[in-house]
């Protein structure tokens, strides 16, 4: 029996390859809301009564054309002298005039960028800037000095947010000792490991958007990295554990700014050929600066200069010195060209971009399309109240998903090992000493296994990672949890870093980068950057809930207990994520419309009946006629889209993430912060 319809339009044509058509659409008005931008391609650009610049192709109906692809290229179907015009008003608007040779040939190659050697036919270009063009598609690792600066700056960000969070690791034990907090004293232990995540899940993410909008965001990674070098110090110059609760609690405030900031930073400045490897590589830097954080705690352990137990005093200030580095390099860093797009400082955006493009007219082209990607962002706003956040399916739907894979990335358990693994490796039977070392492995094993993730994603896809990962790290947990249980001290060591190890190895290609990924690009536009700090906050406040719930939970329940309580949560992540998570890689924003308005329980009756196919086809080899498919989008948009040169995502598209991805990449944004891992 197939899957009820839970609408009567018109037949539409499936975005999967099971089936020629769709069983289960969505909630069409929903849907329908953020596909209404129309393209008129006769109708010229004019000045609006305030001076402003108004399109008309963003609002006529002539010939229908889809948000999707408008986004996918803004300027299709402009004559050459319809667009010069264009590019003729913008400039004079912007103040831009000595620079319009520049923009209209950037103008008249961004109109064919997404044609493989469109640029070949403009004759206004001349051979040396074709061969620039031509490297840029042949080497598209081959760019400017100051873009790879730029990117050592992210990485460098990245490392800090990762150091920040697993330095913690190595010294608690050493300040548990000098404060004489007692094993039994759980509560002060799990609020001193977590208290900066309290901090950035209630202020840090909700602040995050109000320093961006006055300081930019150098100026905003700067003050994070300023933060991150006092606290630091602060701990390590703390005298009691109250004045280290403060000073880890400020410390909330770096991580929740840096964290939504530097991913963003890093979209806006790079051309969209590297963008989605570049941002990826947060979660892999953050990886790599917690592997730095343990590998700092093995360094200081034995460092008793101040005394014995007072070696996390040099592990709390070492915390401090990659922050003032990145700060350095802050200074000779260009701005974010779309933020000072977006204050109206043109000419400062159009410097900012010549800075990190070899030629002035790829500088043009990339700064003149994410000025029209931000004019559709604008029209596409406009009309949206706050609370349809709420009230629409399709909005409740993305939410939903998101708040659940940010919840899991905590709830898998993750950052109890990256927070309390020196611990419960002491607990397993090795000394100090040893329980470092592999404590650094761990942090190891987390950096090297992040690196997969930048191909995986796009590749194998966001529910598929969590699907294939989400048993193996309960079965790992599960594992771990029961061989505390073993008598023997020769056996049961090894098995608990091989369970630990073997856990990391799953959770850093799987549930680390995919929630950020999958947030970013799971809402509307209109909603992206309050759906992206709602899913930031929910992420940051589970990751307290877990640091400071764990001491009380070991003692409760001890090890076996606590950690099958969190293998039993992968189980039900796994469930969750199979019958209620629908699938983002490689959607645009049409497609996703019609993913996330399936109702819940739709969706969970479909891959109900999917089970038993999959059994009969896959496993037992039979010959099933193919299930209907769950999700599409109208014919019209299907055919537009069948003629692209290739289908873009949803946080992928423009250039300079011109408005239209600049939350996407956010989380990502954040990049991937990874909420600790």
């Amino acid at each position: 029996m197939p899957p009820p319809r839970v609408d009567d339009e018109a037949p539409h044509t499936d975005i999967t390859n099971d089936h020629p058509r769709n069983n289960i659409t969505g909630d069409a008005s929903s849907s329908r809301s953020s596909s209404s931008v129309t393209h008129n391609a006769g109708t010229a650009p004019t000045v609006n009564e305030k001076g402003g610049f108004h399109d008309d192709r963003l609002h006529d109906d002539h010939r229908p054309k889809t948000l999707g692809t408008m986004l996918a290229n803004p300027l299709a179907g402009l004559t050459e002298q319809e667009l010069l015009a264009d590019v003729d008003l913008f400039l004079e608007e912007r103040g831009l005039q000595a620079h319009r040779e520049a923009f209209q040939k950037g103008a008249l190659v961004a109109q064919v960028q997404n044609q493989p050697g469109g640029f070949e036919n403009i004759a206004m270009l001349p051979e040396e800037e074709k061969d620039v063009l031509r490297r840029e598609q042949t080497h598209r690792w081959s760019q400017p000095f100051m873009l790879y600066f730029l990117c050592t700056l992210c990485a460098g960000s990245a490392i800090v947010q990762g150091m920040d969070q697993s330095a913690v690791n190595g010294a608690q034990y050493f300040y548990f000792r000098e404060f004489g907090i007692a094993e039994d004293e759980v509560e002060i232990r799990g609020l001193l490991n977590g208290a900066p995540y309290l901090c950035s899940a209630v202020i840090g993410c909700w602040t995050n958007p109000i320093l961006n909008h006055f300081l930019g965001r150098r100026g905003t990674i700067f003050l994070s990295c300023g933060m991150s070098v006092i606290t630091g110090i602060w701990m390590a110059a703390a005298d009691t554990w109250v004045n280290l609760l403060l000073a880890r609690l400020a410390l909330g405030f770096a991580i929740g700014a840096k964290s939504s900031t530097t991913p963003v930073y890093s979209a806006e400045s790079t051309p969209k050929s590297i963008r989605g490897a570049l941002t990826m590589m947060w979660q892999m830097w953050t990886a790599f600066g917690i592997a730095l954080g343990t590998i700092v705690g093995v360094a200081f352990a034995n460092v008793t200069i101040f005394g014995e137990d007072t070696q996390w005093r040099w592990i709390m200030a070492s915390t401090s010195v990659p922050p003032l580095i990145v700060m350095l390099q802050v200074y000779f860093c260009p701005e974010s060209p779309r933020w000072y797009m977006e204050k109206g400082r043109y000419e400062d955006a159009f410097k900012s971009v010549c800075r990190l493009r070899f030629t002035n007219v790829q500088a043009a082209r990339d700064m003149y399309y994410a000025y029209k990607l931000l004019q559709i962002e604008a029209a596409e706003r406009e009309g949206h109240k706050w609370t349809d956040f709420f009230t629409v399916r399709r909005n409740r739907r993305a939410a939903q998903s998101s708040w659940f894979v940010m919840f899991m990335q905590q709830f898998c358990g993750v950052n109890v090992i990256v927070y309390y693994s020196m611990l419960m490796f002491e607990q397993a039977g090795y000394s100090r000493d040893q329980a470092l070392l592999a404590t650094m492995g761990m942090g190891l094993v987390n950096w090297l296994f992040a690196i997969p993730a930048v191909y995986t994603i796009d590749t194998f896809g966001r529910r598929n990672l969590l699907l294939t990962t989400f048993p193996c790290m309960s079965a790992c947990l599960f594992f771990t949890g029961f061989c505390f249980l073993i008598t023997d001290d020769n056996i049961r060591p090894p098995l608990i870093i091989s369970g630990v190890f073997v856990f990391m190895a799953f959770y850093s290609p799987g549930a680390g980068p995919v929630p950020f990924t999958y947030s970013a690009e799971a809402f509307p536009l209109h909603y992206r950057d309050i759906g992206m700090c709602s899913a930031t906050a929910v992420t940051w406040g589970f990751n307290f809930i877990i640091s400071f719930t764990w001491p009380m939970m070991e003692k409760d329940f001890g090890n076996t207990g606590a950690f099958s309580w969190y293998a039993t949560w992968n189980l039900i992540g796994w469930v969750t994520a199979y019958f209620f998570l629908p699938e983002t890689k490689n959607l645009t924003l049409e497609e996703l419309d019609a993913v996330f308005s399936v109702r819940n329980r739709d969706h969970a009756r479909y891959y109900l009946l999917r089970f038993p196919y999959f059994i009969k086809k896959k496993i037992l080899r039979q010959d099933v006629a193919p299930m209907a498919p769950l999700y599409s989008i109208d014919d019209s948009y299907a055919n537009e889209k069948a003629h692209k040169p290739a289908p873009m995502t949803s946080h992928n598209e423009g250039a300079i993430v011109g408005g239209a991805t600049g939350g996407a990449v956010g989380g990502a944004a954040g990049g991937s912060s990874g909420g600790g891992a």
